[in-house]
């Protein structure tokens, strides 16, 4: 019976917010409305609402939606990153914060690998040379760089990070990592992977250097002006951790000076970026 099921506030179906098939799903088990339906009667519908499902960031979790949300239990986030959320606030009103930890490893990790392989081999400017109608010729610069038996340097060996190192061993890439904590000596001997206490140590050594750290204070701008300096010319980032890593300005300096060969970025900030 649709009166037993608890109320769940959602940003949208569709567009930016849960696809149809995701909203079949969360119907089973919620009755929902959208927020913009909630805010032509917040009065009326807030005493209902016991979890706000958030997708893409929305309905952002602000004191002021929250507030009108007595019944509140659960903020749900439809992803691994809760660096949107301000956790301490959200529980001292009672209410608990889930995320789905794991949910896209597999696929990020499969991203990395597919980032870096066509960073290397110029997929993308070659899809360029191919549906322009212009071309009459491919030009030698075309040829880009090897990946196999290349230095891999991976900042951020969690769980996606080792699983990305499971696949560049199938490349027998050379690979060191950074992390707050070095993983013990039987994950090391299984991906063959160096630890690098020192993250500036990486830089210097890597062909490819693939970004995958939480997004928090410390990592907030972790790779800028000065960092970018330290990797080789003939380097490439790959970033899949958050696009605030990343000092875009300082990017795109070193892109145009050469300083560093490519990116890859599977994110950016904003998203998408300004054309």
């Amino acid at each position: 019976m649709a009166e037993d099921k608890p109320w769940a506030l959602i940003s949208e179906v569709g567009e930016q917010g849960f696809i149809e098939e995701a909203t079949d799903i969360i119907k089973q088990h919620f009755n929902i409305i959208c927020l913009r339906d909630f805010l032509l009667n917040p009065q009326q519908h807030g005493p209902k609402i016991q979890a706000i499902l958030m997708w893409n960031t929305f309905p952002a979790a602000e004191p002021s939606l929250l507030s009108s949300l007595p019944s509140l239990k659960v903020v749900a986030n439809g992803g691994v990153g809760i660096d949107h959320l301000d956790v301490p606030y959200i529980t001292s009103l009672g209410v608990k914060v889930a995320n789905t930890p794991g949910v896209v490893s597999v696929a990020t990790a499969d991203m990395a690998m597919g980032l870096l392989l066509a960073s290397a081999r110029k997929i993308v400017e070659g899809h360029q040379i191919a549906v322009d109608r212009k071309t009459t010729s491919i030009p030698q610069s075309l040829v880009g760089v090897e990946v196999t038996g290349s230095t891999l340097g991976i900042i951020g060996m969690g769980h996606i990070g080792y699983k990305i190192a499971q696949r560049s061993k199938g490349f027998d890439m050379k690979i060191l990592y950074h992390n707050r904590h070095r993983r013990s000596v039987e994950d090391e001997q299984s991906v063959g992977a160096s630890y690098c206490e020192n993250m500036d140590d990486l830089l210097r050594e890597a062909d490819f250097v693939v970004l995958v750290v939480n997004l928090s204070p410390e990592t907030k701008g972790l790779i800028s002006h000065r960092e970018l300096s330290l990797m080789k010319p003939t380097a490439t980032l790959v970033n899949v951790s958050r696009g605030l890593v990343v000092d875009q300005d300082a990017l795109v300096k070193a892109l145009q000076s050469g300083e560093i060969r490519a990116a890859a970025l599977d994110v950016t900030h904003p998203e998408p970026l300004p054309r």
